[in-house]
């Protein structure tokens, strides 16, 4: 019997191209790596190099320029004289946009591709950012909020791509390395709140901070976007990308689409719903500790803000180095032990801020608090995107997840904190984490073909490990063509006519990060 974990491995090995297997003919199999050896550096791997800076910097962008306008919030209130209360239900638009986007992200990557999610991303982003720096200046409440409104829409249109082609690049990778996409953007936050101080200590009008801010973010991501682009192609494009022409064969036809109904099929896959439900509980964990931690401070232990403003930073510095040297325990021990790890760490640590007798026992509850929260969120969009194929619509679900826990947090917490006090209602999110670490072992690394599909009716009796149908098959046998020249990358087609998406996928035929 075939152990399920060598069943894994030879569906993550490498999967030499056409042309790769003409050229090392007579020697080794093309891209065999001898065992415990790293593979050798050579000029096919610059793109790869490039495409994890560029898509670094991008979130680092994300990071700066959303910072950036958070920091001025107050002029922004004070512009428009509004109330603590309206002020709360303006920023609600931008959970609303991206709530309302995430779904209609999935389906727009996987039928037209990142390229396209990205450019309309950019053009949001650009809109949003001057209709936020017009809102205040004209006096006008409904201008800012549409910009708030884009903001989200264009994060979420943007943000399954970034996702997407961060986890292709681990996978090409084999080895860790997207936490440290979201160590960037923390990264960018940190930056972001700095400008955003200076230009409030200038007096820059916000009209003019904004349309900087949109015309730089505009020409940053147009120069990045052609250097990212991979696995988040659309499906048609990917799945023929490595099939060679023939000459006296005719070409294969592109698999046709399959509808929208296809594209929303993550949402009825109980495993990519339950994670979902882990990077709900991690949205709600660090959203919570950036809106409510500084006040909880400031009002907790009657510190001045100053004060408050130190123990977040030490909150989110926590957070950013664990996203970035963090990598390792995740290579060494898996997912799912550093999910369980972290979800006890955050959970101890928030009980010990919320009920330490002194700040500086609360404040170590709070760095262990950003210790335990810092690697969640990435380990589940990797567990979202173990197939590629399917990566754009469960990577689009599990952030819907994300958007309900920003758009639900603000108001319950600050409900609850009317009665509690601030700090003691941050106890209360110390559920979620129970229920995260309940649910750890959904990000375990699975086949491409058990992501959250479920096997056909004849093999369920005989467990669900048995007989998987491939998570989006290419039917081979309604074109002879596509057949033949399938078997010639991938080997003989199955007894069904079909190959394996995954198979078919060059993005997917690199090493596996254990």
């Amino acid at each position: 019997m075939t152990h399920p974990r060598d069943r894994v491995d030879r569906v993550a090995a490498p999967v030499p191209s056409a042309t790769a297997a003409r050229s090392s003919a007579g020697s080794a199999p093309a891209g065999a790596v001898p065992a415990g050896a790293a593979p050798a550096r050579t000029s096919a791997d610059l793109p790869l190099v490039r495409a994890r800076w560029v898509l670094m910097g991008l979130f680092a962008l994300n990071g700066l320029t959303f910072s950036s306008w958070l920091a001025r919030i107050p002029s922004v209130r004070d512009a428009l004289e509004l109330s603590t209360g309206q002020l709360g239900s303006v920023l609600l638009a931008g959970s609303l946009g991206a709530l309302a986007t995430a779904t209609v992200a999935g389906v727009l990557v996987t039928r037209r591709g990142g390229r396209i999610a990205l450019l309309l991303s950019t053009v949001g982003f650009a809109l949003a950012y001057v209709l936020i720096g017009a809102g205040p200046t004209l006096g006008s409440v409904p201008l800012l909020a549409v910009g708030i409104f884009l903001t989200g829409v264009s994060f979420a249109v943007g943000n399954v791509p970034l996702n997407v082609e961060s986890a292709s690049v681990e996978r090409r990778m084999g080895r860790t390395v997207l936490p440290q996409f979201h160590a960037a953007f923390s990264i960018g936050a940190v930056l972001g709140s700095g400008i955003g101080a200076v230009a409030a200590h200038l007096d820059v009008p916000l009209l003019s901070q904004f349309l900087v801010t949109a015309v730089l973010g505009t020409v940053w991501r147009v120069l990045s976007i052609p250097h990212v682009v991979v696995a988040s192609r659309p499906v048609r494009e990917r799945v023929l990308a490595d099939v060679p022409a023939t000459p006296g064969v005719p070409a294969p036809r592109a698999p046709r689409g399959r509808g929208l109904g296809s594209a929303l099929d993550a949402w009825r896959e109980p495993r990519t719903v339950l994670i979902g439900v882990v990077i709900m509980a991690a949205a709600l964990s660090e959203g919570s500790a950036n809106d409510w931690l500084a006040l909880a401070v400031v009002d907790g232990f009657d510190q001045p803000e100053a004060v408050g403003a130190a123990v977040f930073g030490s909150f989110v510095a926590a957070m950013t180095v664990v996203r970035l040297l963090g990598t390792r325990l995740i290579d060494r021990y898996g997912r799912v032990a550093v999910l369980r790890a972290s979800g006890v760490v955050s959970l101890v640590g928030l009980l010990v801020f919320g009920f330490a007798p002194t700040l500086p026992l609360a404040g170590a509850g709070v760095v262990a608090w950003g210790l335990g929260a810092a690697l969640a969120v990435p380990l589940g969009i990797a567990a979202a995107s173990d197939d590629p194929m399917l990566a754009a619509g469960r990577v689009a679900v599990v952030s819907a997840f994300s958007s309900v826990a920003s758009l639900a947090a603000p108001p319950l917490l600050g409900l609850a904190a009317e009665s509690l006090g601030a700090r003691h209602a941050l106890v209360l999110i110390a559920a979620a984490m129970v229920v995260s670490v309940s649910l750890s072992s959904r990000v375990a690394r699975v086949e491409p073909s058990e992501a959250g599909t479920p096997a056909p009716a004849a093999a369920t009796s005989a467990g669900p490990r048995s007989a998987p149908t491939p998570a989006t098959p290419t039917a081979a046998s309604d074109d002879p063509a596509l057949a033949a020249l399938v078997s010639r990358v991938v080997g003989p087609v199955g007894e069904d006519g079909r190959a394996s998406a995954h198979e078919l996928d060059p993005v997917y035929a690199a090493p596996a990060a254990r």
